[in-house]
This record gives C-alpha cells, structure tokens and sequence, in this order.
C-alpha cells in the first residue's frame, strides 16, 4: 500500500468521502434488494431475512469497497471518465455481488437468489449515478450556460479525436468553448449526435455553418487525415474568414490516450505545404555515421547546425564543426553541450577558400564522412558580387573536395540547390559547377563525391519566412517579387534527413533530388502567414509586388532535362544520372575561372566565364558605368 503515502492529503479526504458515501449506497442497496423481491411492500418481507441481511451488510460493505479499490475506482478522474470506466463500474459490481453470494454461503446467511440479482442490479446503477453526477450536473447545467467569453467553435471530425475533444470540453467549465456543431466528410454520420452535438455536413458546408453560427475557432480533430485534406479544409475555413483554427499534432495521440484540448496548436505554414514530410531510414543513416570522424563544413549555417544536430544523435566518432562565421559555431557549440554532453567534438573557425587551414583540418582529423555545406547563397547579394560566389561556392568546393580525396574520406556530400537547374543567376549557376566538381571528382577517385539538391527551405537565413514575419511584426507592408512566383518547399530537418540518406546511397556522382510535392505560390504563402498571424490580408496588411530581382525566376526546376531519374529505395528520393564532360577541359576552366576570381573582379567577365563552362546559364550582364 505504499501508493497511499504518495497520494496528496486532499485527494485522501476525497477518496474517504467517497467510501463513506459507498458504504451507505451499499446498506441502502442490500435493504431495496429485499425490497424490490417482495413487491416493494416492507409487510412482506420476512423478518429471518431482514435479519440475515443485517447481519451480512457489514462484511457486504467492507468485501465491495475492497472489490471498488481492486478496480481502481477511487483514483479515477470520473469528470473524464467515459464508457471504459463504465464498463469497470458494471465489472466491480458483479464481482461484489458474486463475493456476496460467497459470503452468504461461507456465513451460512440464507437469502433469495433473485436478492443477489437485484443486489448487482441496484449497486450497478447507484455507483454510475454517484461516479457520474458532475457529468449529468454539468450537462443539465451548462449545456446551455454560454457567456460573452465563450468560443463559437465547430469540429472537424467524427472520429475518436472528435469524440474525445468534445468530451473533455464537456466535462470542464473552464473551456470557454461552445461547441456548435461537427462536420465529417462521411454522409453516414451527417444527422448523428457526439455527447449531443450534432453532425451538421461536411467540410463544403463549413462557410454556411460558420456564418450560421457566428463560429470563431474552427478544431481540425483528423488525426490520420493527410496533408492534402488538413490543407484544403483549412484552406476552406480561412476563406470563410475564421483566423483561429487549432489542430491536433499527430495519430499518436489517440494511441497513447492523450487527446486532450491542451494539446491542440496553432496551425503553421507545415500545415499548408499539403505533403507529408519526408521520412528517411534511420538505420541506414547511423550504419555510415555510427563511430566515424564526420566534418561539417558551414556547420553553424540553417543546413549545416542542423546537420550536426542529428549527426550527433548517430553517436559518430568525433563531428568536427568547421564554419567561417564564429558566433554561428559559438551557437551550436554551446546547444550540443547540453543537448549532447557526450558528444566528442571540435569546433574550429576557418574558410573552406584556405587551402592550408583545410589540409591542416583533414591532415590532423581525418575525416571520413564529409557534409559539405559552406555556401554563399543568396541570389541578389551574389548577382552583385559574381567573383566572390565563384571563391567560396566553386573554388572552396574544389579544394574541399581535393582534400578529401587526397586524405581518403569515405564519403563526400554536397548541399546543392533547385537553382542549379538552368540557372538564372550566379549562385544558381555557381552551384552548378559545384554539382561538376563533384561529378568530376567521382571518376577519379575512391571517394564518394555525390550531391544534394532541394529546394527553399522554410524558416532558414534569408528565406522569406523570417522576413515576412518582420514585415508582419513591423505593420506590414509585405513585400512579394511577382504574383506569379512560386517555390519547392521543405523543412530544414527535412532537408537535413535527405542529405544524411543520400550519404547512406551514395556510390559516386548522383544528384540526389526530393519529390517535395507541388510547389507553392510565394503569394499565397505570405497571405496565409499574415492570415496565421491575426491580420486580414490587404486590410490589415498590405502585400506589396516589387517586381523580380536580378537573377530571379518565376519558377524553380528539380532536374535539368538530360539527366534522366530513378528511384532510390526511399520513393521521395530520385538520382539524376551524370552528364558526361571533358574532366581535363573542366579543370582548365575552373583555373581560368579562379584566376579571374582573384585577379580582375570583373563581375561581368566572370558572369561571361560562367555562361561558356555552364551553357544552361543565361546572365543578366550590368551594363558598364
């Protein structure tokens, strides 16, 4: 019994109470049973069996209280309670009837047998109505108690999740929610009641629904619904002007019984991509990470303090985190300290352009894993400063690359970009010749140099999440390139997950490319934040079109025509097949192009120098001031 002496001095009282109070139920229950045998006339009743059943009520009382702890049915939280508590109710009450019926027996009291019949009978109901008054209090009470704070709401859902959202709404004053009605996309259940509110439609007639009940808070209460079907319902709400819509995070939920209105979210910009996230082997990950020495270059960047992130939950040998940028290393160095105390590490600040920093780092580490995702990457910034793309992306790549092989890394991984693809601008075509340098590197070495292209990654430096969210927190306006913009979407665990795959597929030479599903109007995108955020679009948030910047375009490709696809074993991972070029010519080229680099810093010359080794790559020259 020591679960007694941890249960609250409070919560003790409350359960004495409730063996006092079942005690009487008890008494009273062996006196109607004789009753309720004969005719309901007390006349009639025998004095022998009144005297048998006095004399058998207090071993009655004690034997059911002890059969009412057995089933729990003092630490039950009954305002919760539902239809599997119930069921313990009935069980507890036929066991005590039946231990009567042995006590009678063993005590030699004799009794009518209909008299244990009515015994389980009547007990069985006095236990429900005293185990559930609150709930018929509360629903007698407040089922129509609705004041100026209360929530207009309609769930989204029929199911398990609905039920027991609507349940533990019921079973609590403190909601301030009003339950209006539900909507199911199944027909069968339109004009069904949960805990009596009424299925009133499907989603398509959620506007009419929302108008008719001047609902506020729309609860999508679908957890094995998919992406698609969570997006376009709630997509239907928005439209019908309601900003507060809550969702349930995940199925587990209804496996580990813990629906409850506390664990409802906001909806999020993940709700709207309508795909599912990409899932990867974990299995195959930890088999090529597990006890190696990895190197992260970039390793404090979106990507690359990600990447560290779940490399150091593959237990590697040593990560060595290698960045530029010192208080991005300074960040990620002090997360995994407390995330990861275990974590044997190195945190070296240098640029993957020095040559004798990086054989220093391969010369003294050894790395055999090698993420490499050092980078400038943004679009206008570089379209003004060329050379400096074609220093970092294209020559820190190179020599990056040349030291794995010469220090015999097992795998090299580059985080490339759907900018690659017939590019527009320098970083897209600079991550191009990356993709070459890799393609290139596979045929001559044991090495394997392999790449990773996605698209924008939601939430990173520089995305337009983080900026639109400025733009929102600063009054709007809003500012948007073009209308017609649209963009290939992830997460960056997302994007991390498929470079940690990729490494685990790699044979040499692959571009590595996600399914990420259908890409997503920038437009849209910025009115259902400002709509996330509480604002109407237009109205209390200006959206401003400032036209497309240099080197931008309307639309970003996955895989350039003469590459080809297949399929990996992850069905949302494809490889593009190698194009085949001059490695000898390459080489020249990318001398040429280093030498300009450092050289001229001609930004026209070198956009020029680009377009002949990357002929998908059409500049935008500036004209001469």
């Amino acid at each position: 019994m020591d679960y007694l002496k941890r249960i609250p001095a409070d919560k003790k009282v409350r359960m004495l109470l409730m063996i006092i109070v079942d005690a009487a139920i008890i008494c009273l229950t062996c006196y109607l049973s004789l009753l309720l045998r004969f005719d309901l006339n007390p006349a009639n009743i025998p004095i022998r069996f009144l005297t048998e059943a006095k004399a058998l009520m207090p071993f009655t009382a004690i034997s059911t209280i002890i059969v009412f702890m057995i089933f729990n049915l003092y630490f039950t939280i009954w305002s919760l309670a539902s239809i599997r508590e119930a069921i313990k109710i009935v069980l507890a009450c036929l066991v005590a009837a039946l231990v009567q019926v042995a006590e009678s027996v063993l005590l030699i009291h004799s009794l009518p047998r209909s008299y244990f019949v009515f015994f389980f009978i009547i007990l069985t109901v006095f236990t429900m109505i005293f185990r559930f008054s609150y709930r018929i209090y509360r629903t007698i009470v407040f089922k129509d108690k609705i004041n100026s704070d209360t929530v207009n709401t309609i769930i989204v859902g029929a199911g398990e999740a609905g039920e027991k959202i609507i349940r533990e709404i019921h079973s609590t004053d403190k909601a301030n929610v009003h339950v209006c009605c539900i909507v199911d996309d199944d027909t069968n259940k339109i004009g069904k009641t949960v805990h009596g509110v009424r299925v009133e439609g499907t989603r398509y007639n959620l506007p009419e629904l929302i108008k008719k009940y001047d609902v506020k808070r729309v609860i999508l209460a679908m957890a094995s619904s998919s992406p698609e079907e969570r997006k376009g319902i709630i997509e239907i709400a928005q439209k019908a002007g309601i900003k507060d819509i809550k969702v349930l995070p995940g199925i587990y939920q209804l496996v580990d019984g813990t629906v409850t209105v506390s664990k409802l979210r906001n909806v999020d910009l993940l709700d709207l991509l309508g795909r599912d996230p990409v899932k990867v082997n974990l299995k195959e990950v930890g088999s090529y990470i597990t006890d190696k020495v990895v190197l992260v270059t970039g390793g404090g960047g979106s990507i690359g303090s990600e990447l560290c992130r779940q490399i150091a939950k593959q237990h590697p040998k040593k990560l060595v985190v290698f960045d530029i940028y010192e208080n991005n290393v300074y960040d990620i160095q002090q997360e995994l300290k407390v995330t990861h105390p275990e974590l044997n590490a190195e945190y070296l600040i240098g640029s993957v352009r020095n040559t004798g920093r990086l054989d220093y780092i391969f010369r003294t580490y050894k790395p055999q894993i090698v993420f490499h995702a050092a980078a400038h990457k943004h679009v206008p910034l570089m379209e003004d400063s060329p050379t400096e793309a074609i220093k970092n992306n294209v020559m820190g790549t190179y020599k990056t690359a040349k030291k794995a092989d010469e220090y015999g890394a097992e795998k090299f991984v580059l985080i490339s970009t759907d900018k690659a693809v017939n590019p527009t601008n320098i970083m897209g075509a600079s991550k191009r010749l990356c993709e070459m340098v890799v393609q290139m590197m596979s045929r001559h070495s044991k090495t394997d140099f392999v790449a990773v292209r996605f698209g924008n990654v939601l939430g990173s430096n520089g995305s337009v999440i983080p900026l639109f969210k400025k733009q929102i927190a600063a009054g709007g306006p809003v500012t948007v390139t073009d209308k017609r913009i649209i963009r290939f979407f992830m997460t960056i665990p997302e994007a991390v997950s498929l470079v940690l795959q990729a490494g685990a597929y790699a044979h040499g030479g692959e571009i590595f490319i996600l399914d990420m599903g259908d890409p997503v109007k920038i437009d849209d995108m910025a009115r259902n934040l400002i709509k996330l955020s509480g604002y109407e679009p237009d109205k209390d948030i200006k959206i401003v079109y400032t036209g497309l910047r240099p080197g931008e375009k309307l639309y970003e490709e996955m895989l350039m025509k003469e590459e080809g696809m297949k399929d990996t074993p992850n069905k949302l991972i494809h490889i593009g097949q190698p194009i085949i070029f001059d490695d000898d010519e390459f080489k020249q080229e990318l001398a040429t192009l280093d030498k300009v680099a450092n050289e001229n810093g001609d930004g026209n010359e070198m956009k020029k120098l680009v377009a002949k080794v990357v002929p998908t790559y059409h500049p935008d020259l500036k004209k001469e001031k």
